[in-house]
């Protein structure tokens, strides 16, 4: 181990024997390490990179990854803590994996820390993507696993066909991100906003299943800003719990949604406790003439408890991170 490197540890690792804080310590890197395949830096993989960070870390550490598709199968577990993954370019620089069909072990990448930020890098899971012309159907195939508060991400990518996206646990913030699938590919139980994505339909589905539980949660997906298109045919989303909650802001929908634009999926009786909604948004995509009779229409107040600041950002977390 490089002599650096072996300082950090010994500093970080006396660091959490004297201090057992939750949050991060400030909103800028205390420490970068480098991961290329080609060996030009402190490590040729991202696993070994995230192994070297030890357990209790409260100070930002960035992995800077130069490009290159990465095929790794990763969790960050909880221990863990103020990581940031950089990559050049979400066009360059990819991890991905093949792992299917059991939703739970097929996650390329996962995080169940809190304080994770990434930027310009594409999360995908490649199994139904290669698999779909040859075989009858798909099957369950997660690009990336958000199970943690104050998750943010900047131009990152997200690639799958069937639940890319298990967006399931904390605040998340998606930013410029890129996001491609068809079946139920952005579900699960977050409290997230998606602003400025794009999002890619490549089959016939749903975008959004979401799994709000009761009135009490705090959990929903709102999109501000995305623009939907593609070559598939799809709905908004369906209910994946009696509360489910989605609503798209100020977006645009190029004609792959279907008339009715929502599912109740295998929640009836509770279309007064479902929150589907789309509020100014543009496209031939966009007509809400025919969508279900049970889709909310928000009033100027209700739109408002949807910004990112009131959804989301509340503690200001977002501009703690470092950038």
């Amino acid at each position: 181990m490089k002599l650096e490197l072996l300082v950090f540890v010994l500093c970080f690792s006396f660091q959490f024997l004297v201090s057992r804080a939750l949050e991060c310590s400030s909103s800028k890197v205390a420490y970068t390490i480098t991961v290329s395949q080609s060996g030009d830096a402190n490590f040729t993989t991202v696993t070994d990179a995230l192994k070297f960070i030890p357990s209790g870390n409260n100070q930002w550490i960035k992995i800077l990854l130069k490009p290159g598709t990465y095929k790794e199968k990763i969790e960050i577990q909880q221990d863990k803590g103020c990581i940031v993954l950089e990559g050049e370019d979400r066009t360059t620089t990819k991890i991905t994996y093949d792992a299917h069909s059991n939703t739970l072990e097929s996650v390329t990448f996962a995080v169940s820390m809190d304080n994770f930020v990434a930027k310009g890098v594409t999360f995908e899971n490649s199994y139904n993507i290669i698999q779909k012309d040859t075989v009858p159907g798909v099957v369950p195939a997660v690009a990336y696993k958000s199970y943690g508060d104050k998750h943010a991400f900047y131009s990152c990518g997200f690639v799958g066909f069937q639940d890319t996206i298990w967006d399931d646990k904390g605040r998340h913030y998606f930013k410029s991100c890129y996001i491609e699938g068809a079946a139920d590919f952005i579900w699960g139980n977050g409290q997230s906003v998606y602003e400025e994505c794009e999002i890619n339909v490549t089959g016939e589905g749903f975008i959004t299943a979401h799994g709000r539980e009761s009135a009490g949660d705090t959990s929903g997906y709102v999109f501000r800003g995305c623009s939907v298109s593609g070559t598939g045919r799809v709905e908004l989303g369906r209910a994946y719990r009696s509360f489910a909650r989605v609503i798209f802001i100020d977006s645009k929908f190029d004609n792959v949604i279907n008339p009715e634009g929502w599912s109740i999926w295998h929640q009836e009786g509770h279309e007064n406790d479902i929150t589907f909604a789309e509020v100014n948004c543009k496209g031939p995509g966009a007509d809400t003439s025919n969508r279900v009779p049970w889709e909310k229409k928000l009033d100027a107040s209700e739109v408002e408890q949807y910004t990112t600041q009131a959804f989301v950002d509340q503690d200001g977390w977002i501009a703690k991170q470092p950038l």
